[in-house]
Formats: C-alpha cells, sequence, structure tokens
C-alpha cells in the first residue's frame, strides 16, 4: 500500500527542530560524492533561532508520515536575507537580475531556502507536493519561488524543471556554479510526476 503523506505548513517548534536534524543527514560534506551524485545534496546550515525567525516571517512546508516529519521546504522571504549570511551574495545577485523583463527586485517573490526529502521517502511525489502546498499558501502574497541550485545537482534541476522551474541566470562563486531558477506561478501546471532532489 502506497504511504500516506500529511503536507502543510510548520506548526510547532518541535518541527523546526526535526528539520534540522533531516538537514544533518543530507549536508553534502555528511554524504559520499555517489550520494550526492544519485541523491542530491544540501549546502548551507541553519541553526534553530533562525529558522524560528523566518517562521515568524512566513511559515516552512513539511510533509508528515505517521506524524514523523520526512521532508520540509524552507520559505526564506527577502527580509530574512540577514538570518544566513552565506546567502547574502545571492540576494544581492537577485537584486540585479531581470525577469520577463522585469527587474526582480521590483516583483514580488521569495526564495526557497532549501528542500529536503528523507532519503527513505522519495519516489512518492513530495517534492512536487511541497513546492504545489508553496504555491497554494503563498500565491496571494506572492507571484513567484526563486531559489538557485549547484549545476552539479542535476538531480535537483531536474526536479525543479519537472514542477516548472526555469533557469534564468547562472553563475560562478568561490564554492560553486549555480543556476538561478525561478518558477512563475501565472504559468501553466506541468502534470505531476514524482522523482525528487534536494537544493541548496
Amino acid at each position: 500500500m502506497k504511504p500516506t503523506y500529511t503536507v502543510t505548513a510548520v506548526r510547532n517548534r518541535d518541527e523546526l527542530e526535526h528539520i534540522l536534524a533531516l538537514q544533518q543527514k543530507n549536508l553534502k560534506q555528511a554524504l559520499s560524492a555517489d550520494e550526492m551524485r544519485s541523491q542530491g545534496f544540501v549546502t548551507v546550515q541553519h541553526d534553530l533561532p533562525a529558522l524560528e525567525q523566518m517562521h515568524a516571517m512566513a511559515p516552512s512546508i513539511v510533509a508528515r508520515h505517521d506524524g514523523v516529519l520526512v521532508a520540509y521546504a524552507l520559505t526564506m522571504p527577502r527580509e530574512a536575507r540577514a538570518l544566513a549570511p552565506v546567502l547574502e551574495p545571492m540576494f544581492a545577485l537577485l537584486d540585479s537580475i531581470e525577469f520577463r523583463s522585469k527587474s526582480l527586485r521590483d516583483s514580488r517573490f521569495y526564495v526557497m531556502g532549501q528542500i529536503c526529502i528523507d532519503k527513505a521517502h522519495r519516489g512518492q511525489g513530495l517534492f512536487d507536493r511541497l513546492y504545489h502546498q508553496h504555491r497554494d499558501h503563498f500565491r496571494d502574497q506572492f507571484d513567484l519561488i526563486v531559489t538557485e541550485i549547484s549545476v552539479r545537482n542535476l538531480r535537483s534541476l531536474r526536479a525543479h524543471e519537472r514542477v516548472g522551474f526555469e533557469t534564468i541566470h547562472t553563475y560562478r562563486d568561490a564554492t560553486d556554479e549555480w543556476a538561478v531558477v525561478a518558477w512563475d506561478w501565472a504559468q501553466p501546471r506541468p502534470p505531476d510526476v514524482t522523482p525528487e532532489g534536494n537544493t541548496r
């Protein structure tokens, strides 16, 4: 029987702590090269105070199975940029990018801070469900989500393209080469499919 999942906004501090535990298991420094290539990885490490402040601005979206948190997609409004100093160059770059002949700076967007699914629950459609729940939850406040993905993280790039993201810029920094991708909620929704990938 196919597992049953509940996908909603974060409800409490305990769930934020479970996000951090899942993040630790999927940081690139915790994975082998083969695992990173085949399963994807996350790059940025958060702490509980930062997640609590992000949650107060806009809740993240999580998936649960039998009451246990098994996936998350972090909501990072632009006002949260100071909470992750390592991402400041990305936010500065976003201020300079145009999308559909309009500066992102003048658009209603937020950043997908990170998306991650527990290895045992991949292939169940959770990646798509997390993003669709983001759109359902935030589309009255925002017009698009923007994020950046390591170009080496092919699993994540493919998964984002499937949901509806398109690459709008690429660049290299001291750590990696990145693709900046955006999902415009005004565009038609592609059909639902299942493989997943982690990002940031």
